[in-house]
């Protein structure tokens, strides 16, 4: 799957959480959604919506007012497309989506990532057929 196809896979799809969805699916995704944070906040370092000094003078770097409203408007938008996502690609490596819980342990965050750039199973498996791309 191409990059543009990821993206568009993923919006169309915001909301499904049966089926399947490719390793290339999934990193094409995860890496649209990367490149939009790091431009939002580069953009907003540059016009001044980043604090980068608390108010004793050291430096830490603070997010608030209409900055902060955009960064949580733009993960609103990615919210469900990700999770779909995630839930699809756990179906792909013939793991339930409820895995996906195990966000909520400590370091299950690392089983995750296991499981994400695990092969998916080759043809059929209990959440039906694999999807058409080159790279599963």
């Amino acid at each position: 799957m191409s990059y543009m196809e990821a993206i568009k896979s993923g919006f169309s799809n915001y909301a499904k959480f049966n089926g399947r969805a490719s390793r290339s699916e999934f990193w094409w995704f995860v890496l649209f959604m990367a490149v939009v944070y790091v431009v939002l906040v580069v953009l907003l370092g540059l016009f001044g919506g980043l604090n980068t000094t608390d108010a004793n003078g050291e430096g830490s770097v603070t997010i608030t007012g209409v900055p902060f409203f955009i960064l949580a408007v733009v993960w609103l938008i990615f919210l469900l497309p990700i999770l779909g996502l995630q839930w699809r690609r756990l179906h792909d490596a013939n793991h339930s989506g409820a895995w996906w819980l195990i966000n909520f342990i400590p370091f299950g965050g690392i089983v995750l990532l296991i499981f994400f750039v695990t092969p998916g199973t080759e043809g059929d498996n209990r959440f039906g057929p694999p999807t058409t791309t080159a790279l599963n």
